[in-house]
């Protein structure tokens, strides 16, 4: 009897699997309407907008190559070889 069952639940599990399935979705659907947000954020300006200013800003800076250095950051070194200066350390943990 069990061999008889398990063929017929193979066999028509489509057909019971389906239905459970989209009525948990419609109850899942409208409990998340329900419950969520009423509005969607917008954006203040479009991409397009967006695009056009970072290509605008783009423009206006001289090169890529002048970039401001990091002077306001101490303890960062200059270049790799710099990091494990031991001038550098005995600078910075001297108490």
């Amino acid at each position: 009897m069990l061999p008889v069952v398990m063929a017929m639940m193979r066999a028509y599990a489509p057909y019971v699997a389906f239905p459970f399935a989209v009525v948990v979705g419609f109850v899942g659907y409208n409990f998340e309407n329900l419950m969520g947000r009423a509005e969607t954020p917008w954006k203040e300006e479009s991409i397009q907008d967006e695009r056009l200013d970072r290509k605008l800003d783009k423009m206006v800076t001289p090169s890529v190559t002048e970039v401001p250095e990091l002077k306001s950051k101490t303890d960062m070194p200059k270049t790799v070889l710099n990091r494990n200066d031991k001038r550098n350390l005995s600078e910075t943990h001297d108490r």
